[in-house]
Parts: C-alpha cells; structure tokens; sequence
C-alpha cells in the first residue's frame, strides 16, 4: 500500500486512533451569551481531548489565525474536499500540504458519475493524492459519486488503492435499513474492509441524524458500535507503527439534526444538544477502540 494512503507520524509509536471534531459540527454552538467565537470553539475542542478538527481550507485572510490556534493546542488538521477533476485536485493538494493537512475527507462529484467514468475519475483522484503525498480518503456520501451502496461496493472491487471515510450512515438512511438483512450487511463489511476514516454519525434509516439518547441507549447505536468496532479491526490489522485513524464527530446542523417545528430556519431549535452528543460519541469511539487496540496487544 503507498504511503499517501496512511496518515503516519514516522515514527515507532504504536499505531493509534484519534478523536477529531467536525468544524461543520460546531457551527452554531455556543452558550447562554451566543454561538463560541472561532477561538473558544477550538479552545473548547482542545479542552474536551479532542486531538484534530476536520474543517475547510482556510481562506487567506483567516490562514494566520487558523495556523496559530492549531499549533498553540497541538491539534492535528484534516479537511474536506468535493474534487471533480483530479488535475485541479491536484493544485487544490499543493495547496493543503503547504499548509500542513495531514488528510483530505473527499467527497467526490458527482452523483450522476457512473461505471467507467466514476472508476476512471477515482482513480486519478488516487493518483493525485499519491503524487501530493498525502492520504486522500473518498468518504461514503450521499449526493455523490459514492451516493449508491452497490455502485461504490463496484469501485472498492476495481479500484484496490482506494481508501475510504466510513459513514454508513447515509447507507441506511438511502436505503431505509432500520434493519439491514444480511445482502447489505455484506456490502458494508466490503466497504470496511478499506476503513482510513470513520464519521462518527448515526442514522435511523429514516433521518441522517439522530439523537441517542445522553449514554447512547438508542437501539440502533450497537449496530454502528459494531460497524466502528469492525472497521478499526480492519485498519488496525495492516497499521504500521506511527500510523493514525481518525475518528470524527461529525454532527450537523439544521437540516441535518432535526429540529422543533418552524417554517423559517433561523427560528428552528435543534431537539438535541449536538456538543453533548458530539462528546458522547467520542466516548463511545474511544470505548471501541480500547476493545480493538487492546485485544491486539
């Protein structure tokens, strides 16, 4: 496997998942006073023990303050991407490595992409990533070359370099799988099996995005406690030393959490507390990991 696929420290420590927070997560969040500003934001991530944030590019104007926070709370700093053509991709890479990405989450245009032509744009989206030194994971996304379970279960088949960011569940929600029967279940063992990220995000085959209650007592959370569990099984099994998997909180906001009644979007109210149930997941995640990391030793 190339290097660019793995995050890796290069050094000899043990490989290792760390807990990221979505900066499109935290988009609202805040206190009695207001939404947080960007730096009590991502004080507020450094406080909660996350290790990383994956965001967006900075723009020039906002690079100096972003490279500032980052390096004065030792976070680690991945970004989202939605490349279409692997030759811009490629300049939009030289850009995020001189700024000191360690990932690229990409979500790959579009969803109308199909057969050969998906294969052939992943591929150089791969190669690009491959030539930029640095790892590209195409996340499972709905909306996008990835939108249908079956077709992105083709590309993993035809495409043995690509890497993915896990986030089945806009699988279950495509799908409407409050309870998948064993032909899905195959799929996402496939998809698994090529597990560099996980999105940390729990759907109910009916809404992207649910509320699981303040210890995780939904019904449908061991399902995806399991799906992690897997997918950390498979990374951790071919990591080499240094090598890191990132675990984002990734947590929407309107129209992604589900909101009171109210016809204009400004005056819904989430019915979930999105930051608890963002550190909610992280505890959960890392529960997972210490049954994986620690079954390994």
């Amino acid at each position: 496997m190339h290097p660019s696929t793995k995050i890796n420290e290069a050094d000899l420590s043990a490989p290792c998942m760390e807990i990221h927070q979505s900066w499109w997560a935290m988009r609202g969040i805040g206190d009695e006073r207001g939404e947080w500003s960007i730096e009590k934001k991502v004080e507020k991530i450094a406080e909660a023990g996350f290790r990383g944030i994956m965001g967006r590019l900075p723009a020039l104007e906002e690079a100096e303050l972003w490279r500032k926070l980052l390096d004065r709370y030792g976070l680690r700093f991945g970004i989202e991407a939605f490349p279409e053509d692997p030759e811009d991709f490629s300049e939009f890479l030289r850009q995020s490595k001189e700024f000191g990405v360690s990932y690229v989450n990409a979500q790959v245009k579009d969803a109308f992409v199909v057969g050969e032509r998906a294969i052939d744009r992943l591929q150089g989206i791969i190669t690009a990533g491959s030539k930029a030194a640095l790892p590209v994971f195409v996340e499972t996304h709905r909306g996008r070359i990835t939108q249908d379970l079956l077709r992105t279960v083709e590309y993993v088949q035809a495409l043995p370099d690509l890497r993915l960011t896990i986030d089945l569940s806009h699988y279950v929600l495509a799908g409407e799988m409050l309870h998948a029967d064993e032909r899905a279940e195959a799929c996402f063992q496939l998809l698994l099996q090529r597990t560099s990220c996980i999105h940390g995000r729990i759907s109910n085959g009916e809404q992207i995005q649910v509320d699981i209650g303040p210890n995780g007592e939904h019904p449908i959370a061991g399902r995806y406690l399991a799906w992690w569990k897997q997918g950390m099984m498979n990374w951790r099994s071919e990591a080499r030393p240094g090598e890191i998997l990132p675990f984002v909180c990734e947590l929407g906001p309107i129209p992604y959490a589900i909101a009171q009644e109210g016809y204009s979007e400004a005056k819904q109210q989430e019915i979930s507390n999105r930051w608890e149930q963002s550190l909610l997941l992280k505890r959960l995640a890392e529960e997972v990991w210490e049954s994986v990391d620690g079954s390994s030793q």
